[in-house]
């Protein structure tokens, strides 16, 4: 172990997938530092408050200390160096994660050589899921329960209450 990453991201909602990457992260790390990414043109379906309460609730099981949840704007290797992490801790799913992420990580070692990125793939039982298809199955009446934390599967059933599915036409 060493040192502390910054894993930064939306988190709108926070998944199992992220709960799995923060504690897979943390047989690397000794600290980490989940950053919640303020972008107000990206229309999120929870405010950045909500967001952070959610990973609180949601990361609460780990060792004190070790989990830091924070809010931050801007570019995120800066932030990484304004809290004196080491790396950035991101997630890969799918070969199109790694080229946007790749391209990312190339320009964060431009800008500060000194911040390592760092990639874990995703477990497969996350493998596909992201926080745009949870929302999505969950505003269509999907049961999301298993891919989202408790306190998030509660705050989204009170964002998107159930839905009856059409039954198609009336026999006659």
């Amino acid at each position: 172990m060493g040192a502390s990453a910054v894993y930064p991201g939306s988190f709108d909602p926070p998944t199992l997938g992220h709960v799995s990457l923060v504690e897979r992260g943390l047989a690397v790390f000794d600290k980490i530092i989940v950053a919640v990414a303020r972008n107000p043109e990206k229309g999120a379906l929870f405010t950045v408050d909500e967001r952070v309460g959610l990973l609180k609730e949601s990361l609460g099981g780990f060792p004190e200390g070790r989990i830091e949840i924070d809010l931050f704007e801007g570019l995120t290797v800066e932030y990484a160096r304004s809290r004196g992490a080491g790396a950035i801790l991101r997630g890969l799913r799918a070969t199109s994660d790694f080229e946007y992420e790749f391209r990312m990580a190339m320009m964060n070692r431009h800008l500060e050589k000194g911040i390592q990125s760092v990639f874990l793939m995703a477990d497969h039982q996350w493998f596909y899921i992201s926080s745009s298809t949870v929302k999505e199955a969950a505003s269509l009446g999907a049961d999301i329960s298993d891919l989202v934390p408790e306190p998030v599967a509660r705050r989204l059933r009170g964002k998107f209450p159930a839905r009856r599915l059409a039954q198609g036409p009336a026999s006659r």
